[in-house]
Order: structure tokens, then C-alpha cells, then sequence
């Protein structure tokens, strides 16, 4: 394979070990932008960065800085996000589909590089307007980008927990800017801007050697079939799973069936007609886009923004003094990281769906016991009793609340964008996920102050009811991917129906009309069908035929229950 490059990981190491490596690199990618958003909160406190962007001052009596101009102080959060990731998002997903998923990453390592050193030398605040939204659009480019290239090199029956892996790191960027802080809090000189910019700095490290190390990483498979170079494809294929079972074979004729059948039904990839769904055919990429951008506003609104904005409040309330409020807050962001390695065994042992489930239970209960107990450690304050007894409870449920989330709805709001996407237009509808989250953060940072100023505590309840909403909204829209290939989302999403029993009814149907599809899922590896619980025994490749989502209309129910007893049947 000439045109592998020699320094190609994937030329000296195969299956298990090579994944690794693929993972260990999305990782540091997803721990940046951990890292990125986790060392602003300690940033925004300190006094000589509140002084050197004019929008606060530090009080000597309270031992904290006094905020006198929040919108400025939320405005320089918020370009992050918009127009910074949004733009980044678009960018990335552009790039990935045309260029590749490895320079895609490496230009949005440099990017952010750029971003950085920027931020960290920044003198005033439009200067820091300017570094934040460029540092945003690197992080929005990762963003868009890294999931994708994880999710196509995963095996398809791992690849929850490939991710699920990335977001511990990302949980651990955050808790390792956290920690930076902290140690930079005891620099000798209090009003010194290096207890501030050193921890923004640190981030160029990672970066760059980021941006070294991708170079020498497989790019997807997928897209290399996607653009022609089909011998590259199948060499990275057979090093990722090995030559021994056909395994590699059969999921490389899926590739190449669905770049086949994805051309003939869709016409239009823009970015404008994904979102409306022009002329995608049976891919009903709209619909796709749609189900990803409220996924990811739905994760900021469920509670985790509030937790992070109003948690402190609850410490502060339950009688924690502000020198413990520290390391209590530390403290949760490192039960937080390891909450995520939950995720990691369960994701797809039990599916993307029941994940979401029991997060939402246990997430709502959390909330409005937070917000019973923040309100009765009130009250008790108010009338001179104890605090100790509730004021600890709400503490509890908001380490449980952070607990949960992170074993739950951190990682598959942005694992689901980078599986039910059609190949030709996969990072850039991976793209549309992070546009989501980048609305639900803007609003989020703009919005919760006011709201919390407003409601307070019963902001809470607020979030709980959201949470009874996301169960019922997850039921009837958002069909399962664990278990399945990516090729077979296809076919998953093919009913013209937005709900998930008709599409399940649907799928079945398309599979036994359209077997060259799903070579890979029915190759007798033990994958279990997270619907019906059968296993596959399909050998060998098949060569496409009349390949269509269009499923076959029966004149009567009897005959459609036939073919579906026919697809059990085969599983046996």
C-alpha cells in the first residue's frame, strides 16, 4: 500500500492494539475540549483577570470578585459558543466530508493553538472576545470531526464504549484544569495575571501534540471508500478487524452497497438542504438533523448548566465556607469523571435508549430533591435552626445529579449524531449535534442567571419536569443504534414515519429485502439485535442486486408478519 505512509500506526499494529491507539488519540482530542471548557470557570473568579477585562472588581471583605458588568463577563463565555463552536461545527463537518477526517483534525489542533496563545495573552476584552470565538471554531471543528472518525473505525458492536472512553478523558480535562487552578491559587503573588493565563496556556501542550500525532493515525475506512480509494479502505478494514473470519470482507461490501445506494436516493448534501430534508429521499436526512440538534439541547436543559451555575449557591446556603467550597467543588468534578466510566461497561450492553432512560429517572429525582432541600435549608437559616442535616442532602443530590449525568446523558448526545448519519454526509451531520449543543450552552450562559435570579431554587423543579419530558420524547422518536452498523442506520430511518415503532416495523422489512446491506451485523460474532434479541448467522458476501429503502407493500398484515418471522427465523 504505497500510499500509506510508513509512519502509519496501522502498518505495524492490528485489531485491539490499533484501536487503541485510534482511541488514545480521540481522547486527547475530546480532553481538550474538556479542558477548554472546564478552565474558564476558574478564570472568570480570579481578580486580575475580572480587572483586566473590565467587568468586575475584587472585594476584600467578601473575598471574592464583585461583579458590575455581567453582560460583558457572559458575553466573552458566550462567542464560545456563538458564533464560535456554531461556526466551527459548520466548518469541520464541510472540511471532514471533503478532505478527511485526519487533516480535519489536525488543522483544528493548529486553529486552537492559535486560539490559545491568543486567550492567554489577551490585554483587554475585545482581545478576548477575538481569541474566544477563534479558540471556539477550533473546538467546534474537533468537535464536529473527532466522534465521526471514532465511531467508523469502531467495530459496531464496541463502539458505545469506544466513545464513552473519550468522554471520561473529556471529564478528566475538565478536572484537570479545575486542579491547575486551584495549585495556580496559591501563586505568591495574589493579583499576579499568571495564576490565570498559565492554566489557559497549559492547553497548547495537548494541542500540539496533537496535531503531530494524527498524522500518523488510519484515516476513516468509510471515507476512504467514500472518495475512491477503495485499496486503501480495505487494507485499514483488515487491520482494524483482522483477516481471519471475513469479518473485514462483509463490512467492507456494506461500505461500498450503501456509497452505492446513498447516490442513487439523495441528490443534495448542503448544509440548508440537510436541515429541510430537500430532496434526501428515503435517508430523511431532516428528520436526522433534527433528532440530533434537540438531543444536545435537551442534555444542557435537563439540569447539568443549572448544576454547574447554581451549585455553588447550594454549597454556599448549606453553610460551606468558600475556602471548602473549593475543593468540594473539585471533589465532584472527580466523582463526576469516574461516573463516566459507568457509561463505558453499560452503554452497549443495554443500548442508547434505556441509557437515556434511567439517566432522565434518576437525574428528575435529583433535581427536585436539590431543589426541596436547597429551600428548606433556607427556610431553616431563616428561622435560626440547624442546616447541617438538609443542607447535606442537597450537597448529596448534587453530587448524585452530576454522577448520574455523566454515566448517562454526557456521552450519548454526541455519540448518536456520529452513527445514524448516511456516509456522505456523516461529519456534516455529525456537524448539526455540536450546532445543537452550541445553542443549548448560548442560551443556557444567557438565559439560567436571569432565570435563577427570578425562580431560584425552584429553577430545580424546572429541571425535573424537563427530565419526565426527555423520557417520553427518547420513547417515541429516537430509534436504537446500539448493535447495528452504521450502514444499517440507513435502513433504520428509511420509514417515512418520524415514530421509532414504525421505523423498527420498517427496518425489519428492509432487511430482508435488502441483505447486501448488512453483511457485517449478521456474521455469526454474537451480536444480539437490541429489538428482538436474536443472534446473526449469515455467512459470506453477497453481491447487490436492486438495492431500495423502499419497503415492499403487502396486501394484508398476515403476509407482512411472514416476512418478519422469516428475519427471526434467519437470526436462529
Amino acid at each position: 500500500m504505497d500510499n500509506i505512509a510508513s509512519y502509519n500506526v496501522a502498518r505495524k499494529y492490528e485489531k485491539r492494539a490499533l484501536l487503541i491507539l485510534i482511541n488514545c488519540v480521540a481522547g486527547l482530542s475530546i480532553f481538550f475540549f474538556g479542558y477548554d471548557q472546564g478552565v474558564m470557570g476558574g478564570v472568570n473568579g480570579n481578580r486580575n483577570y475580572a480587572s483586566t477585562m473590565g467587568f468586575g472588581m475584587y472585594d476584600e471583605k467578601q473575598g471574592l470578585v464583585t461583579i458590575q458588568h455581567p453582560l460583558l463577563q457572559g458575553g466573552i463565555i458566550a462567542v464560545y459558543y456563538l458564533p464560535g463552536t456554531l461556526f466551527g461545527a459548520f466548518l469541520g463537518g464541510w472540511f471532514g466530508d471533503r478532505y478527511g477526517r485526519i487533516k480535519t483534525i489536525a488543522v483544528a489542533a493548529l486553529w486552537a493553538v492559535v486560539g490559545a496563545t491568543l486567550q492567554c495573552s489577551a490585554q483587554n476584552a475585545k482581545w478576548m472576545f477575538c481569541a474566544r470565538t477563534l479558540n471556539g471554531i477550533g473546538t467546534g471543528i474537533l468537535n464536529a470531526i473527532t466522534p465521526v472518525w471514532a465511531t467508523e473505525t469502531a467495530s459496531h458492536t464496541s463502539r458505545g464504549q469506544f466513545v464513552s472512553i473519550e468522554f471520561t478523558l473529556n471529564i478528566f480535562g475538565v478536572v484537570v484544569a479545575y486542579w491547575i487552578e486551584y495549585g495556580t491559587s496559591f501563586y505568591g503573588q495574589v493579583n499576579s495575571s499568571f495564576i490565570w493565563r498559565f492554566p489557559i496556556a497549559f492547553q497548547i501542550v495537548p494541542l500540539i501534540f496533537l496535531f503531530f500525532v494524527v498524522w500518523a493515525m488510519p484515516e476513516s475506512p468509510r471515507w476512504l471508500v467514500k472518495v475512491g480509494r477503495e485499496e486503501e479502505a480495505r487494507f485499514i478494514l483488515g487491520r482494524l478487524r483482522g483477516e481471519g473470519d471475513g469479518a473485514a470482507e462483509a463490512e467492507f461490501q456494506d461500505i461500498r452497497n450503501i456509497v452505492e445506494l446513498e447516490r442513487k436516493t439523495s441528490s443534495q448534501s448542503s448544509y440548508l438542504a440537510m436541515f429541510f430534508g430537500w430532496k434526501s429521499g428515503k435517508l430523511h436526512t431532516g428528520r436526522r438533523v433534527q433528532l440530533v440538534i434537540w438531543l444536545q439541547i435537551l442534555q444542557e436543559w435537563i439540569g447539568i448548566a443549572g448544576i454547574t451555575i447554581y451549585g455553588p449557591t447550594i454549597f454556599s446556603i448549606a453553610g460551606v465556607s468558600p475556602q471548602n467550597r473549593l475543593w468540594i467543588s473539585g471533589l465532584n468534578d472527580i466523582t463526576y469523571m469516574f461516573a463516566t466510566l459507568i457509561c463505558v461497561f453499560t452503554l452497549d450492553r443495554i443500548g442508547r435508549r434505556w441509557t437515556l432512560y434511567w439517566g432522565s429517572v434518576g437525574q428528575g429525582i435529583c433535581m427536585f430533591c436539590a431543589g426541596g432541600l436547597a429551600r428548606a435549608t433556607i427556610n431553616a437559616k431563616n428561622s435560626g435552626g440547624s442546616t447541617s442535616g438538609v443542607g447535606g442532602g442537597a450537597i448529596f443530590f448534587v453530587f448524585l445529579f452530576t454522577a448520574i449525568f455523566g454515566a448517562t446523558w454526557l456521552t450519548v448526545p454526541w455519540l448518536y449524531p456520529a452513527e445514524i448519519f448516511p456516509l456522505e454526509v456523516r461529519a456534516r451531520g455529525n456537524a448539526w449535534g455540536v450546532v445543537g449543543w452550541s445553542i443549548g450552552n448560548g442560551w443556557t450562559v444567557l438565559l439560567l442567571p436571569t432565570i435563577f435570579a427570578k425562580l431560584e431554587e425552584k429553577t430545580l423543579y424546572l429541571f425535573g419536569a424537563v427530565n419526565v419530558v426527555t423520557i417520553v420524547v427518547v420513547w417515541a422518536l429516537y430509534p436504537e443504534t446500539n448493535q447495528r452498523t452504521l450502514e444499517e442506520m440507513d435502513l433504520v430511518f428509511a420509514s417515512d414515519s418520524i415514530w421509532n415503532w414504525d421505523a423498527e416495523r420498517n427496518f425489519k422489512i428492509l432487511k430482508e429485502q435488502n441483505p447486501e446491506l448488512v453483511q457485517a451485523a449478521q456474521r455469526g460474532n454474537s451480536v444480539v439485535d437490541p429489538e428482538a434479541g436474536f443472534k446473526g448467522g449469515r455467512q459470506g458476501s453477497l453481491v447487490p442486486k436492486d438495492l431500495s429503502l423502499e419497503a415492499k407493500e403487502y396486501g394484508n398484515s398476515s403476509e407482512e408478519e411472514k416476512v418478519v418471522e422469516g428475519v427471526k427465523h434467519d437470526r436462529l
